[in-house]
């Protein structure tokens, strides 16, 4: 156990490690100053409210992330690490339908309140789920059979469990989360090393189901375009025509954006949080951002979190590993498209789903779970860089 500590050490992926901190403490900077108004206002607490939970958050998901830096990324293909997690989802999701709680005005139930912990949101754990049990599930058949002989029947189960997950949460419902589903489970796949022609096939299979699904939902659940889903989609194309209801969010967060300039008004100076912009400690946190520090900002949140994605799929690309390879894929994946749909909603390039932006959103589940898959990658990471010296060798 020493000499593995030791030898962990002195291969640790220190920047990929500094730059989540980093971006974990701007985040809690940034939430502090977001959501002063709304914590005396709303919740009738001190400024710091949101502050203080969030620290409490970054403590629970510290240790989380220590848990994960130092446990094996191999043993998640191990037969009962995969049941294990598989029982620890179903509990979640079966939590969720009985006892879950929501926003009423969406139509959501995506929380559960788990006592001593709080609330906590299933779909964020089920994105870490679905690329460790499709990794896991790839990597064993490739050890049985050759990718040019794998067929789609093959790996039925965790097809099946996947269809059974996009559903629990497209029945949440949870839009966001379940693109982001999709887009993790194409990339883990694609990343298993498949040849081009069988990933077709298997992508067909996905979008068939995914397909199946969304037809289920509108047939069966009537209110899945509830007033407010229907805002959304309709403010999209011109939200200054919908600025006193549904369009309110994204017209201020042009505001914020605009009045920020290139270097921003100052930290703690946003205009718009001071009861403009809604749940600017979530959801719009990056509008605040902006608003405050300008493109300094920016550059800030962008460059970290696209670093964070540059790091794991290079690490997917240079390791030999088709386990490794596909964590490291799945969970760059997961930090792009969460990236890219919290930002496209917060600018107006897509309409809003209620994605959280990773790292600087306040939220205790999203960030206690990204740090549970950052100490996965940052073990990947290290094993890699161990087989690649003993290539050099």
């Amino acid at each position: 156990m020493k000499q593995y500590i030791k030898r962990y050490m002195q291969n640790f992926d220190y920047p990929l490690f500094f730059t989540v901190v980093g971006l974990s403490l701007f985040g809690l900077v940034m939430i502090y100053s977001s959501s002063m108004l709304v914590s005396v206002v709303r919740e009738g607490e001190g400024p710091d409210y949101y502050y203080i939970r969030q620290v409490k958050n970054l403590i629970v998901a510290a240790i989380g992330f220590f848990v994960t830096a130092f446990f094996p990324y191999k043993h998640y293909a191990s037969k009962g690490i995969m049941l294990l997690l598989t029982i620890v989802l179903a509990i979640l999701f079966t939590w969720l339908k009985i006892w879950g709680h929501g926003a009423e005005d969406v139509g959501s139930q995506s929380w559960i309140k788990i006592p001593g912990l709080g609330n906590f949101q299933p779909s964020e754990y089920a994105k870490l789920f679905v690329i460790l049990y499709f990794a896991a599930a790839f990597y064993r058949k490739a050890q049985k059979y050759t990718f040019e002989k794998l067929q789609p029947t093959e790996i039925f189960y965790p097809i099946f469990l996947w269809i059974l997950v996009l559903a629990g949460v497209a029945f949440e419902t949870d839009l966001g989360a379940s693109i982001i589903l999709c887009g993790i489970a194409v990339s883990v796949v694609a990343a298993s090393g498949i040849p081009f022609k069988i990933f077709w096939k298997f992508l067909g299979v996905l979008g068939v189901f995914g397909a199946t699904i969304i037809g289920i939902l509108l047939l069966f659940k009537g209110d899945l375009l509830t007033g407010s889903r229907k805002g959304r989609i309709l403010s999209y194309f011109n939200p200054f025509d919908y600025e006193d209801n549904v369009g309110k969010q994204v017209v201020n967060s042009y505001y914020a954006i605009g009045g920020g300039g290139v270097s921003g008004r100052g930290l703690g100076q946003s205009i718009q949080k001071l009861g403009y912009l809604p749940e600017p400690q979530t959801d719009f946190i990056m509008a605040i951002i902006l608003e405050e520090l300008g493109i300094w900002g920016a550059l800030i949140v962008v460059g970290g979190l696209g670093f964070i994605i540059y790091k794991g799929f290079s690490i997917a690309l240079r390791t030999k590993d088709p386990l490794a390879r596909m964590i490291a894929a799945g969970i760059a994946s997961w930090i792009g498209w969460q990236t890219f749909i919290n930002l496209g909603g917060v600018t107006g390039l897509i309409p809003l789903t209620g994605v959280t932006l990773p790292f600087i959103s306040y939220g205790g589940t999203s960030i206690i779970v990204l740090s549970l898959a950052m100490g996965i990658l940052i073990n990947v990471s290290m094993f890699e860089k161990v087989e690649r010296k003993k290539l050099q060798s």
